[in-house]
């Protein structure tokens, strides 16, 4: 399976049957330019939208005439099964910023779990839904979400295989949030790789629980 980080909070999971899985895509240029990453070109077969915020619901572009997965539950799409579920934006129950979505689903063998805009602690009947976790999506930068460390806390709970990182500050990103190294300077195995895009498989899963901060695509 091939991961590739868009920017901001949308990854594209490309599996080996060429399958093409996008999260929480992004409006380029939103929120008054804002959102500096540039627009997602590559045709898709599903996207996941953990909220409809504009920086994580921009649908309407995307090539491919992609399936929109929303909401919780569980969906059925391309031979995928997504489960869907349910948690807050903030730490008050939705009052500030509404519900979020927490999208798990496997691919070549691999769990995935991607939190969307997760602005709370998980609850122990949040992570027994979510079962094992393989590789972990997570923001780290704050203020609209969990912080970095929240999100370590999150990472001690779930203990999985891989962490990428995002919803942190970039050059091109101009929301109020912090940058990767305030999450990672307090991470043991962290690896800043060159590319915006690895392969990773069952067999090459570290261990032990490593993070790893991709260079954005676009």
């Amino acid at each position: 399976m091939k991961v590739q980080w868009m920017g901001h909070a949308s990854f594209l999971l490309t599996s080996a049957d060429g399958t093409r899985v996008l999260s929480d895509p992004y409006e380029p240029g939103g929120f008054g330019g804002a959102i500096g990453y540039k627009g997602i070109e590559v045709p898709v077969d599903v996207v996941t939208v953990s909220h409809d915020h504009a920086d994580h619901n921009h649908v309407k572009d995307l090539k491919g005439n992609p399936k929109v997965i929303s909401g919780a539950g569980i969906k059925q799409e391309r031979g995928i099964r997504f489960l869907g579920i349910s948690s807050f934006h903030d730490q008050r129950e939705g009052k500030d910023r509404g519900s979020n979505t927490i999208f798990c689903w496997e691919m070549d063998g691999i769990s995935i779990c991607h939190l969307g805009d997760l602005g709370q602690g998980l609850s122990s009947s949040q992570v027994a839904e979510m079962g094992k976790v393989d590789l972990l999506l997570i923001p780290v930068g704050g203020f609209f979400t969990i912080d970095a460390a929240e999100a370590g806390a999150i990472v001690k709970q779930l203990r999985p295989a891989l962490v990428f990182p995002m919803h942190f500050k970039t050059e091109v990103l101009g929301l109020p949030v912090a940058k990767v190294e305030e999450f990672t300077k307090n991470q043991k195995r962290v690896k800043f790789l060159t590319s915006s895009e690895v392969e990773i498989t069952p067999e090459s899963l570290p261990q032990e629980t490593e993070i790893w901060v991709l260079q954005y695509a676009n």
